[in-house]
């Protein structure tokens, strides 16, 4: 078997994600589950082939043999664009490969909170926040906002990741896309000299550090408008994991940026669908009202989650309702939305409450 033909059948399946591994038949997983395509398991012989097809050129090879891990875009003509993860496991290489859409589709194609995703892209500064697990949809979401942007605004924006996955084609916006290792070193590097590139809107991949996040603060209070995401479940994790990206005699402040700047937060989950057809977003919308930021910055950033429950007159919206309303709508099992619940308890009340 070779990449192309393990690719199609990937598609064939509609998987979002596959695995190869020596001794071991492909997986993937479809609609959320990992299930085996078939066939026999691969050889040693064969995984190398595959390994060193997909790396393609000796800069590849060398960082991989360097690092012993690799994360890279690979086009298969004809057949799609996909992220490739190869590790290293027991001593041979393991691939991951995550299948990324070619196109764009909008927020309603995607079943994403549409009228409060909208509200936040008419947004000429501050930072926005998308949050989940590895997979739920964070990326796609990001991509969905800079492309309605695109569709309706004349704008300059800068995207920096770590690899490209979406690729962008200017409509009424201009967009110039980075890449980590080809086109800028670092994420701190990228954003020294982004606010010299004349930039609305500026995407950061993933911040996962002090220096990144210091970045992006400085950035929005010179006046762009700056989206990334982050591997957190909820807006109040999120909130917590950026202020203790800081040291503690520094929290004060932080807090307090963050309460002038923080635009909201949109936290993703992908669950099952009922009728087999693929996944869907369980989401929760935060939107920064003047009662939030003055939680946010005197440190009652716990205190958040009630006015998220109550918050709908402002486009927010809880997860508890967002998956009681997947339930009540046909489109998800009920027992999935409960595995995905934050509380198993309040899922049940709120579910009996919309029941009534």
């Amino acid at each position: 078997m070779n990449t192309r033909e393990v690719f199609s059948l990937m598609l064939e399946r509609e998987a979002s994600d596959l695995y190869l591994r020596t001794k071991a038949q492909p997986r993937a997983r479809i609609n959320g589950r990992v299930e085996t395509l078939g066939g026999e398991p691969l050889s040693k012989s064969t995984m190398a082939a595959i390994t060193n097809h997909l790396l393609g050129n000796e800069d590849r090879r060398r960082k991989f043999a360097e690092n012993l891990d690799i994360d890279f875009i690979y086009d298969e003509e004809g057949v799609g664009r996909f992220r490739i993860n190869i590790f290293t496991q027991r001593g041979s290489p393991a691939i991951v490969a995550r299948h990324v859409h070619m196109t764009v589709k909008n927020f309603e194609e995607l079943n994403l909170p549409a009228e409060v995703l909208k509200m936040f892209c008419e947004e000429s500064k501050g930072l926005f926040l998308t949050s989940g697990p590895a997979g739920s949809g964070k990326s796609t979401t990001i991509a969905t906002m800079i492309e309605y942007i695109n569709n309706m605004s004349a704008k300059h924006i800068i995207t920096i990741e770590d690899p490209i996955e979406f690729l962008f084609t200017d409509k009424k916006s201009i967009i110039n896309q980075r890449e980590l290792g080809l086109d800028v070193r670092s994420y701190p590097m990228a954003l020294r000299y982004v606010t010299q590139q004349s930039p609305d809107i500026i995407y950061i991949g993933n911040i996962r550090d002090e220096a990144t996040m210091r970045a992006a603060i400085t950035a929005t209070e010179l006046g762009t408008f700056v989206l990334t995401t982050f591997h957190t479940i909820n807006a109040v994790q999120t909130i917590v994991r950026i202020v203790n990206f800081f040291p503690p005699h520094l929290h004060d402040e932080i807090r307090m940026q963050l309460s002038m700047i923080l635009k909201g937060t949109v936290s993703l989950r992908l669950l099952p669908r009922k009728d087999g057809q693929g996944r869907i977003p369980a989401f929760e919308t935060m939107v920064v009202t003047p009662t939030i930021s003055r939680l946010i910055r005197e440190n009652r950033i716990r205190e958040i989650q009630p006015f998220i429950d109550e918050g709908e007159l402002f486009g927010m919206k809880s997860f508890k309702r967002s998956l009681v309303e997947l339930v009540t709508s046909g489109l998800v099992e009920e027992h999935d939305a409960r595995l995905y619940a934050d509380s198993k308890d309040e899922f049940d009340l709120e579910l009996k409450g919309l029941k009534r």
